[in-house]
């Protein structure tokens, strides 16, 4: 029998602006010590609601907190200041990540990372050693390789049919040509070519699960392999048979029970 889950929806504020942010949690209440809340990070388009049924179905499955939150300039969120610096993704962690934490009172987590959200999931293990329980990873880069800059290439091309934007501006509102521009604009541009997970993230001492999809159109195996190699607790990757780059979306239930498995481990 599926768990009874509750939504709680709520604004996060910083000085750049407000973060809307979303809770799924056991009717029974959020609060289990013994099995820390999930913290999602969502991808270079993405927002809360582009995770669809996914969070409430990690909660179903996990029996945990399952917390996600629009980035600044994403979803209902604020716009962002300006471009995207390239440091971007240790700033989710250092900064924004940091608000959050402290606005919901959370300790002890586990950091979940589609794409780009996956190196913030990566970045927040490595600096919050003592708070982070666990980091698990889907569709992460670890480079910037030549077939991560071909799909960005390729996605741009189809945003210029009106259609795309408009599925865009569905989820993100006036801010979806800033939303398209931080990822195109950011990843293909020079000064972030010698980008690695490396240069972002230190040591990461919690255990790791890192999915990656057989046909990722946007990284090769060479991704997780690397993710993986950055834990100096007990790490694995596992590459998913017939997914792309959404694996959640694409196979809901092989990935549940990936993330079920790893985190039934005591963590």
């Amino acid at each position: 029998m599926s768990l009874s889950i509750n939504t709680e929806m709520l604004w996060i504020d910083t000085p750049q602006g407000r973060l809307f942010c979303s809770r799924w949690f056991p009717a029974d209440g959020p609060g289990n010590p013994d099995k820390p809340p999930i913290v999602l990070f969502h991808d270079s388009l993405g927002c809360i609601a582009l995770w669809r049924d996914f969070p409430q179905q990690l909660s179903q499955a996990t029996g945990r907190e399952v917390i996600a939150y629009d980035r600044l300039g994403f979803g209902q969120s604020d716009e962002y200041p300006g471009r995207l610096p390239p440091q971007f993704i240790r700033e989710e962690a250092e900064y924004f990540f940091a608000h959050l934490k402290t606005a919901l009172q959370v300790e002890r987590f586990v950091a979940l990372g589609h794409s780009v959200g996956g190196a913030m999931a990566a970045a927040c293990a490595s600096l919050y050693p003592q708070h982070c329980m666990a980091l698990i990873t889907i569709a992460a880069q670890a480079f910037v390789e030549e077939r991560t800059l071909q799909g960005i290439r390729a996605a741009e091309l189809q945003f210029e049919q009106p259609e795309h934007m408009a599925r865009l501006k569905k989820y993100h509102g006036d801010k979806a040509p800033w939303v398209l521009a931080a990822w195109t604009r950011t990843w293909l541009t020079e000064a972030f070519g010698d980008w690695t997970i490396e240069s972002t993230v230190d040591a990461i001492h919690c255990p790791a699960l890192v999915l990656h999809g057989e046909h990722d159109e946007y990284g090769s195996a060479l991704h997780p392999e690397r993710i993986a190699r950055l834990s100096q607790g007990p790490s694995e990757y596992v590459i998913l048979e017939d997914c792309h780059h959404v694996p959640h979306r694409e196979a809901p239930e092989t990935v549940l029970g990936e993330v079920v498995r790893f985190l039934d481990a005591d963590r």
